[in-house]
C-alpha cells in the first residue's frame, strides 16, 4: 500500500504507490462486492502537477508552527491547520510552509475548483482587463465600469441556474444569504401592501426598529443547516452551538430535517415516511408560527452540519409547499454549487417544475451573490445595496472558472470520478464495517461516518500526517470537497492512504 523511506528530517514518511485494480462487481444495492475497476480519466493531467504526496515533516511543521506564533500575536490562530505556500502549490496539491506536499480534498472548505495555479487563470491575470479591474475597484452600485454589463453577461450570467435571469452580486456566501433574506422581506411586504407606497407610519416606525415599518417576519431554516455567521444568516444556522453561543438571534423557526437511513434502497419506505413527517411539520410551522414565514432556506446537502441530504421528492414537495403558501424558496448553493455534485447546480438533480426564487453562491465560483427571479428585485433603489456590490476582479475570475468547467468537460470528470470514489468507499465500508458507515453524496461531494467524534479526529490527524488535507462535517463525518480536476488517479492515491489509516485504527 505504501513505500516508506526517510525524509529530510530523518523520520519515516510514506509515499503511496499504485495497486492493481480488481474487477468490480456491484450488487443491486450499489455496494462494491470487490474493489471497483478504475475508469479512464476524461480530462488531461494538470500540467506540472505532483505525482503524489511528499511528507518531510509532521503537520504543522516547524515553519508553520513559527508562523502560528507570529500570527497569534495579533489574530486568533487556533483554527489554522498549516500555512500554504500558494506559489508552489499545483493542481490538486497544496504545498505547506515546510515543503510538505499534500493531496488537498478540503480546498479551502470547497472554495477551489480548477486547480492551484491554473495556467488559464495565471494567463488571464496578466491581461490589461484584470490589471485595470484590480487597481480601480469601483462602487459598483453607483460608479460601475463601462465594461460591467458585458462582463456580467459573459461571466456570472453564463452560469445562471435554470429559470433565473436576475443577479445580485455580493462579497461572500454569508453576505449572499443576508442580502437574499432582505430581498425576501422587501418583496413580501411589497406584495402585502399591494405595491402601494410606504405609509408615514411605516417610515417613522422603522427608525425605532418597531412595526409596522420593521415588521415581525421570519426565515424558516432546517436542523443541521449552515448559512453563515452574520446576524440574519446566523439566526438560520443550526449546525453547531459553537457558531451561535453568546450571540443574540432572531426568534425564527426551525424545521426538522429528515434523518435518512442508509443504504437508501434498503430503507426507501422508512425514509419516505420520515420525509413526509418533516414536510408536514414545515406546513404546520408556516401556518402557525407566531411571526409570518416570508421565506425558507435549505442546502441541497448540509455541508457543515453532517453532509445530510434527502430525496428529490422531499425538495420538490418542499418547493411546492413554499409556493402554495406564498413563501419565498431560497436554495443555498454556497458549498454545493459550481459542479461539485456532477451538475453545475446541485438542485438541478431535483428536476423542479418551478425554479427556486433565489439561489445563493460563493466558494467554487470565486465570486458571491444570488441569482433570483424578478419578484425579488426591490421596489426602490438603495435598499439592497452596499459600497462594493461584489468585485469585478472576482467576476473575471469566475468567468475563467465557468469557461474551464465547460470547455474541459469537468462536470463529466466529477461524475466519473465521483462514481468510482463512491463505489470504492462502499468497498471500504464492506471491509471495515466498524469504522466506515453511511457512505453518501453526489459527484465528488461525498461523505462517510465514523463511530464517534474521537475516531473522526484520529482519522483526520492520520490522513494529514500521511499527506491528505481533509476535514470533517457534523460530529462524526469525513467530508470530501476536492477540486473539479480530481481524477480517478487522485482517488486511488487518496484511497490507499485512507485504507492505511483505517488499518491503524482497527
Amino acid at each position: 500500500m505504501f513505500l516508506f523511506s526517510k525524509g529530510a528530517s530523518g523520520r519515516h514518511v510514506s509515499f503511496p504507490i499504485q495497486q492493481k485494480s480488481r474487477q468490480s462487481q456491484i450488487n443491486t444495492r450499489g455496494y462494491a462486492a470487490g474493489k471497483p475497476s478504475k475508469p479512464k480519466s476524461v480530462i488531461q493531467p494538470f500540467p506540472g502537477e505532483f505525482s503524489g504526496p511528499k511528507m518531510v515533516t509532521t503537520v504543522p511543521g516547524p515553519k508553520s508552527q513559527e508562523l502560528l506564533k507570529q500570527l497569534d500575536q495579533y489574530q486568533d490562530a487556533r483554527t489554522q491547520h498549516f500555512f500554504v505556500d500558494y506559489a508552489k502549490s499545483k493542481g490538486n496539491y497544496a504545498v505547506d510552509a515546510d515543503g510538505n506536499v499534500l493531496l488537498d480534498i478540503l480546498c479551502s472548505i470547497s472554495s477551489h475548483s480548477i486547480g492551484y495555479n491554473n495556467p488559464r487563470l495565471l494567463e488571464a491575470a496578466k491581461s490589461e482587463e484584470w490589471v485595470t479591474a484590480l487597481v480601480n475597484r469601483p462602487a459598483t452600485g453607483i460608479q460601475p465600469s463601462s465594461t460591467w454589463p458585458a462582463l456580467l453577461q459573459k461571466t456570472l450570467m453564463s452560469a445562471t441556474p435554470p429559470g433565473l435571469k436576475q443577479i445580485f452580486t455580493a462579497m461572500c456566501g454569508t453576505c449572499a444569504n443576508e442580502c437574499a433574506y432582505k430581498a425576501v422581506f422587501m418583496s413580501y411586504q411589497h406584495r402585502k401592501r399591494g405595491g402601494k407606497p410606504f405609509s408615514a407610519d411605516e417610515l417613522q416606525s422603522c427608525m425605532k426598529n418597531q412595526p409596522p415599518g420593521s415588521p415581525e417576519l421570519s426565515i424558516l431554516s432546517f436542523q443541521g443547516g449552515f448559512h453563515g455567521r452574520l446576524f440574519g444568516s446566523l439566526s438560520t444556522t443550526r449546525s453547531k452551538p459553537i457558531h451561535k453561543i453568546d450571540v443574540p438571534a432572531f426568534d425564527w423557526p426551525v424545521a426538522p430535517f429528515p434523518h435518512i437511513k442508509y443504504p437508501l434502497e434498503q430503507f426507501a419506505k422508512e425514509n419516505r415516511n420520515e420525509e413526509d413527517r418533516c414536510l408536514q411539520e414545515v406546513e404546520k410551522i408556516i401556518k402557525t408560527n407566531r411571526m409570518p414565514v416570508a421565506g425558507m432556506i435549505i442546502e441541497p446537502i448540509q455541508g457543515e452540519g453532517g453532509d445530510n441530504a434527502a430525496s428529490a421528492y422531499f425538495y420538490k414537495t418542499l418547493r411546492n409547499i413554499a409556493k402554495q403558501n406564498g413563501v419565498f424558496f431560497i436554495v443555498d448553493e454556497v458549498q454545493t454549487g459550481v459542479g461539485a455534485t456532477g451538475k453545475f447546480w446541485a438542485h438541478e438533480h431535483w428536476e423542479l417544475q418551478d425554479p427556486p426564487d433565489a439561489v445563493t453562491f460563493s466558494k467554487k465560483m470565486q465570486a458571491a451573490g444570488f441569482y433570483h427571479n424578478l419578484d425579488l428585485r426591490p421596489s426602490e433603489g438603495y435598499r439592497n445595496f452596499n459600497t462594493w456590490l461584489g468585485d469585478p476582479i472576482r467576476a473575471l475570475q469566475a468567468g475563467v472558472v465557468v469557461k474551464e468547467i465547460k470547455e474541459q468537460n469537468l462536470l463529466k470528470n466529477v461524475q466519473v470520478t465521483g462514481a468510482y470514489l463512491k463505489d470504492s468507499l462502499f468497498d471500504l465500508q464492506r471491509r471495515y464495517p466498524n469504522l466506515v458507515k453511511n457512505v453518501r453524496g453526489q459527484g465528488t461531494f461525498l461523505a462517510f461516518d465514523l463511530p464517534d467524534g474521537a475516531q473522526q479526529g484520529k482519522l483526520l490527524s492520520s490522513l494529514r500526517q500521511k499527506g491528505v488535507e481533509a476535514t470533517g462535517s457534523g460530529a462524526t463525518s469525513i467530508r470530501f470537497r476536492p477540486m473539479l480536476i480530481f481524477t480517478p488517479d487522485h482517488a486511488d492515491i487518496f484511497l490507499n492512504i485512507l485504507e492505511d489509516s483505517l488499518k491503524g485504527m482497527k
